[in-house]
């Protein structure tokens, strides 16, 4: 194993032990790097490392810290990650947001409030009945995004909100090449809308898993 690897492994072993908590301060690098039986600049490698993917926060002149852990900041290094795909896993990214979307729009169902509902419809009725696709595809990681954070799930959230960017530019493909897709899109939305309101857990994943499933079927076919 690298000498930072296992730098890397011994810090994330005191953070899952407990002997490192959520806003815990680290001691000096000196001591640490004792305690651990590391070189200071294998440590000084693993906390950078570490702190890219928020595990810890360095504050100059003040010292590093655990982070809080919460899984939405841990999550942002997928964004990061997700932002290197290639034009060929497109398909794979929307396969799995075919899988987890219907499953947090159903959860959303039974825990959504009249405010978020209302709020999503004053967003469709300022769309009109025609807009470009540039505004639809906007409005439509927004519709989704409102959907999901009403699920409770702060992870399922992050998950898709990471997910979410490559397949914006396969869905404004799609809406200026397919003849009906914005009218199809606002259609799926009003439906997803109405199971919302109805508390219809099953309607909502069936017209979540329509919605994505058709751009999916579109792209591939025309790969």
């Amino acid at each position: 194993m690298a000498v930072t690897d296992e730098a890397i492994e011994k810090i994330k072993g005191m953070i899952v032990s407990g002997a490192l908590r959520p806003g815990d301060r680290l001691p000096k690098e000196s001591e640490l790097a004792a305690d651990l039986g590391l070189s200071r600049n294998s440590l000084r490698e693993a906390v950078r490392a570490l702190s890219l993917i928020r595990i810890l926060d360095v504050r100059q002149g003040d010292g590093t810290y655990v982070t809080s852990l919460d899984p939405q900041l841990l999550l942002e290094a997928l964004s990061f990650v997700v932002d290197f795909h290639r034009d060929d896993t497109v398909l794979e990214f929307l396969a799995v947001r075919r899988i987890l979307e219907p499953a947090a729009t159903a959860m959303a169902a039974t825990r959504i409030d009249e405010a978020r509902l209302d709020a999503l419809a004053a967003q469709l009725d300022a769309l009109g009945a025609a807009p470009s696709v540039e505004e639809l595809v906007a409005s439509d990681l927004e519709f989704h995004r409102g959907i999901v954070q009403s699920s409770g799930n702060s992870v399922l959230c992050s998950l898709l909100d990471g997910l979410s960017g490559p397949t914006t530019r396969a869905r404004v493909w799609r809406g200026l090449t397919q003849e009906d897709a914005v009218s199809r899109t606002l259609h799926e939305h009003r439906a997803i809308l109405a199971a919302l309101r109805d508390g219809d857990t099953e309607a909502a994943r069936s017209w979540a898993t329509v919605h994505i499933a058709s751009v999916e079927q579109w792209l591939r076919s025309t790969l």
